[in-house]
């Protein structure tokens, strides 16, 4: 049995065993559905998402739908609960993770495949920079730093941490969590601002993927990782959840990182493969993507 029908069959025992507790006890209920009467909603979600998983985790595409279709709208529907009642909180985070799940599954089962390439169409398509001075790059990326970590540093974090508050669904952080928060974000920040220069100066392009560098940069700290935007990003993340106490600001960085590196990275490292040839493949033999190297750092002399 493939891994998508696995999946619906785990989410129906799941979506089982998750109401046989709703119905025993009522700290279960309380924590996942609030004030809300669990009788009626059983009549739908028990055929809708039980028994219809159940038959999707024997690959029929229907009930995969039905599954995945009944599982967002339950998903939305438990957020906007909670979100004006500040109950439920904690079943809005089970359906929102069994929400996304369903949803890969469906597309494995539907095409095949996951359809990643999506994430880099149109706007986000991968394209080489115009012919700029650097001082015009150089204004562009920090334009494009500012508004980038202002949206996920700052705009998506403080949504989040107000949800996880409504919701009531924090958890207790040490007393030592923000200064090291602060520190780390202080380090990540620094890292990031050292390879989108390097980015501009010695590959003549800009962080996003419409203008991407002409030139292969291995210079500054691509010496030592491959992706040091993208560490210095997560790291980021994960800094700017323990400044605030947030363990969803935290699991919202962790999981941008598997989507960034299951998702994007593969067509990037493509991309940059196709343009720079045997240049990128060494560099990628010698340069690990996440873990810096311990070894003196790469250089391009053969």
């Amino acid at each position: 049995m493939t891994v998508e029908r696995w999946y619906f069959a785990a989410q129906a025992c799941a979506g089982a065993a998750w109401w046989l507790a709703v119905l025993l006890s009522p700290f279960v209920r309380h924590l996942t559905l609030g004030g809300l009467d669990p009788l009626p909603i059983a009549v739908s979600d028990i055929p809708l998402f039980v028994i219809a998983s159940a038959v999707a985790a024997f690959g029929v595409r229907v009930a995969a739908i039905v599954a995945t279709s009944w599982t967002c709208v339950v998903a939305i529907a438990l957020a906007g609960y909670a979100t004006v009642t500040g109950e439920a909180g904690w079943g809005v985070l089970v359906m929102a993770v069994a929400a996304g799940g369903s949803v890969l599954a469906l597309c494995l089962i539907v095409w095949g495949l996951v359809p990643t390439r999506w994430l880099i169409a149109g706007p986000f398509a991968f394209r080489t920079a115009g012919a700029r001075s650097t001082a015009a790059m150089l204004v562009a990326t920090a334009a494009q730093v500012v508004v980038f970590w202002g949206m996920f540093l700052v705009v998506g974090p403080v949504i989040l941490v107000a949800l996880e508050h409504r919701w009531r669904v924090g958890l207790v952080f040490p007393a030592f969590a923000q200064p090291v928060g602060i520190v780390v974000l202080v380090l990540a920040s620094v890292l990031g601002i050292w390879s989108a220069a390097a980015m501009v100066v010695a590959g003549r392009g800009t962080p996003l993927p419409v203008a991407m560098p002409s030139q292969l940069v291995v210079v500054g700290p691509y010496r030592f990782v491959r992706n040091p935007m993208a560490v210095a990003g997560i790291v980021q993340g994960v800094a700017v959840g323990l400044v605030l106490s947030s363990w969803l600001v935290v699991a919202y960085a962790v999981i941008g990182s598997v989507i960034w590196n299951l998702a994007v990275r593969p067509h990037e490292e493509a991309d940059l493969e196709e343009r720079f040839g045997a240049d990128f493949s060494r560099y990628r033999a010698a340069v690990r993507c996440w873990v810096p190297r311990l070894q003196p750092p790469f250089t391009t002399a053969r």
